[in-house]
């Protein structure tokens, strides 16, 4: 995959291009099935597909209050990016000369140096300074173009409560706000991550015989605090984990922290980067009356790490297939 950087990356691409922009946060259900519309028009008409995307999210400099955590870290991103068969990888960073844009220029921009024979958007796309186009706007100016727009339908899934919805980085975030980790396996096609680097912790774990990695996990967004089944892989092999999320109520402890016990591990990750699986939700966090309770219960959640691991993920993803 080509990977260009800034506004000078938007530069004419090979014939026959198809193009899509938007933030791609996640790559869910939805981005995937767009992907693969875009492959099949790059098979009829040759060329390459491109996606213009923003990183970070333009909110961050604009209001960053209202900015959404990442779904994604950005090298996950782009690899998900490039496994889904994309040829040019166009990153945009929210920098004034790209903030600026209206719709009008930025569609100028599109038609007259990226030149694509393609584009393909969601119907709720927007661009441009203050989001002042929309994808009636563009399909309006690509009919007086030679770009051909291809609008995509929303994709729906049936959730585990029998609700259908229409899959969105906005719906997987509060899925995952409420720890409904197989919903959002369902929307994602695959089960949502955190990727972090490994850091020291208090050892507690360690010296109650169960020993813990600590993830540092930056901008992503992180699922509610409780007890998950995870999986995790270090150099090809793939753990079961029991992943505790929150700050330890036991030892009265404040600091919030992503922790997981890889069932089976007997080694030293520190300060190396992993991607830790959340699969399922086994528990909330509460608190022990004492050491012996904590180091029971903390048992019998990695048993069941070790027991549904696979198989949760497995039949969440089967859900949206």
């Amino acid at each position: 995959m080509n990977v260009r950087e800034g506004i000078e990356g938007l530069r004419e691409l090979p014939g026959g291009a198809v193009l899509s922009v938007g933030n791609f946060d996640g790559i869910h259900l939805g981005h995937r099935r767009l992907l693969e519309s875009a492959m099949r028009l790059r098979s009829e008409a040759g060329g390459s597909v491109a996606v213009v995307t923003f990183e970070p999210h333009p909110l961050t400099v604009l209001r960053p209050q209202l900015a959404p955590p990442r779904l994604t870290a950005p090298a996950v991103k782009r690899k998900l990016l490039e496994d889904a068969g994309v040829d040019e990888y166009v990153v945009l960073p929210p920098r004034p000369e790209v903030l600026n844009l209206s719709a009008e220029d930025f569609w100028a921009i599109v038609r007259d140096q990226v030149r694509p024979a393609h584009m393909i958007e969601g119907r709720t796309f927007n661009f441009g300074k203050g989001r002042g186009g929309n994808i009636d706007r563009l399909r309006e100016w690509a009919l007086k173009s030679d770009v051909k727009l291809h609008v995509f339908d929303p994709v729906t899934v049936p959730l585990l409560d029998l609700s259908v919805v229409p899959v969105s980085s906005s719906l997987i975030r509060w899925l995952l706000a409420w720890g409904r980790v197989r919903d959002a396996a369902i929307c994602l096609g695959r089960a949502y991550s955190l990727c972090g680097k490994v850091i020291k912790g208090f050892q507690r774990g360690r010296r109650i015989g169960i020993p813990t990695a600590n993830l540092a996990c930056d901008n992503q967004l992180i699922p509610m605090d409780g007890v998950y089944v995870g999986r995790c892989t270090v150099s090809g092999t793939t753990y079961p984990a029991a992943a505790s999320i929150g700050n330890q109520p036991t030892f009265e402890q404040q600091r919030h922290q992503v922790e997981a016990h890889l069932v089976g591990f007997d080694g030293d990750l520190y300060d190396s980067t992993i991607e830790l699986e959340l699969v399922d939700w086994i528990r909330d966090n509460r608190k022990f009356a004492g050491i012996d309770a904590l180091k029971a219960q903390l048992a019998r959640d990695i048993a069941t790490a070790a027991a549904r691991s696979t198989i949760a993920a497995e039949r969440a993803i089967a859900i949206a297939s």
